[in-house]
């Protein structure tokens, strides 16, 4: 392990042909996050969610590792179009109403033996079906089940808002449905357990808050464990070859995969390690994906402004969904100002040290958002570029 001022001289040599905004991932410490994610999976398959990730070459990478098996994807359309690149196992993850996307794939046999799509309500199945336009492929599709920790009686609830699937007899009820109608294969169950894959446990500087998570957390694997165990013994009840049970993200990974209900875990943050990865004891990860912004002012003593900057992350807005200045270390927003859309001050220390055209580098709160503001990654190993690649951006594919 590097310390983060060699890693800054590293990057900074790296990259000096090149001007700045720019993004790379650093392919060492990417690889030593895939290792991890595959030793912390314990023998079961891990399948890499494409929107945490969202560059195809990298993609590939990962998946032509040992232990990494198929895509979790965002969006219909990109799920038809990573299946026409050769993609050949592709779970969409969130229900879709993508009628044109729907046509294309019951009229195309290749994409209908690549793609699964996700249901959880009849009316998706209706939807579908009026989508057609005359293709007859039969399509395969897996049910979500709601992991949300209930309490109270259900007057408090503990977890993100996705399926309306909870009992485990609803979920077979869908599944006799699914079976009994023609055009449709059930194949998978998923259940993403949110609340404890992305919610870190260890958050510097607040202790209760921290404690109280890993309580919450406990209690909420015990009664998941249970209900997930019962609702893959209904819905193989009805469907008794079902091919898969997703479940999990990088944070829950090792909890997860104990339960052996489940034979596959997703994650794909683990892989880039952005910032809200940073507070979890069940893991350690390397930062591999930042990003490199230029001073471009120095307004006074202990300030620079650099470049742009304003990248918020996804999810209730707070100081937490920001990027974070990483490198030189030591620097921080100015309060009044914060991230900012066009330019952006960062106080500290180390400004003193930074002339005009230096980088700092950030890491993004989250993963994939990142390739949201970039074209293309710049590929280092050890102090060098050794490929530059395209983002999801940069082929032109801005699903969301």
């Amino acid at each position: 392990m590097t310390t983060p001022a060699a890693d800054r001289a590293r990057y900074d040599r790296a990259t000096a042909h090149l001007d700045a905004p720019l993004a790379i991932v650093d392919l060492e410490a990417f690889d030593a996050n895939a290792a991890d994610l595959v030793r912390r999976a314990g023998g079961k398959p891990v399948r890499v969610a494409t929107k945490s990730v969202r560059c195809r070459a990298l993609l590939e990478r990962v998946l032509a590792r040992d232990g990494f098996a198929g895509v979790m994807s965002y969006t219909l359309a990109e799920s038809l179009w990573l299946a026409r690149s050769g993609f050949e196992d592709v779970l969409l993850a969130y229900p879709s109403a993508d009628r044109a996307g729907f046509a294309e794939l019951a009229g195309d046999p290749k994409l209908a033996a690549a793609v699964t799509v996700m249901v959880d309500d009849p009316a998706q199945l209706e939807l579908v079906d009026a989508a057609r336009a005359g293709g007859v492929e039969e399509v395969r599709v897996c049910l979500e089940l709601d992991t949300a920790l209930h309490l109270l009686g259900g007057r408090v609830r503990v977890g993100a808002r996705r399926s309306p699937l909870r009992e485990p007899s609803r979920l077979a009820d869908l599944a006799r449905q699914i079976a009994s109608r023609p055009g449709f294969r059930l194949v998978g169950l998923m259940a993403y357990e949110g609340h404890i894959a992305g919610v870190g446990d260890a958050v510097a500087g607040r202790p209760l808050r921290s404690r109280a998570v890993r309580l919450m957390q406990a209690a909420a694997r015990r009664e998941l464990a249970a209900r997930r165990a019962e609702a893959v013994r209904a819905v193989r009840s009805v469907v008794p070859d079902l091919e898969f049970v997703n479940g999990g993200g990088t944070g829950s990974v090792e909890s997860t995969v104990a339960e052996d209900a489940v034979t596959e875990v997703a994650a794909g943050s683990g892989l880039y390690v952005p910032r809200l990865f940073d507070n979890y004891t069940s893991f350690r990860g390397r930062p591999a994906a930042l990003f490199a912004q230029p001073v471009v002012r120095r307004p006074g003593v202990g300030v620079v402004t650099v470049l742009g900057g304003g990248y918020p992350a996804s999810g209730a807005a707070g100081a937490d969904r920001l990027p974070v200045p990483y490198l030189p270390e030591g620097l921080r927003y100015d309060p009044q100002e914060g991230a900012g859309e066009v330019q952006t001050p960062l106080l500290g220390a180390p400004a003193d040290d930074l002339l005009i055209g230096d980088r700092v580098w950030f890491r993004h709160a989250k993963a994939g958002e990142l390739c949201e503001r970039f074209d293309e990654l710049h590929l280092v190993e050890g102090d060098r570029v050794t490929a530059t690649v395209p983002t999801y951006r940069g082929e032109g594919r801005t699903f969301l």
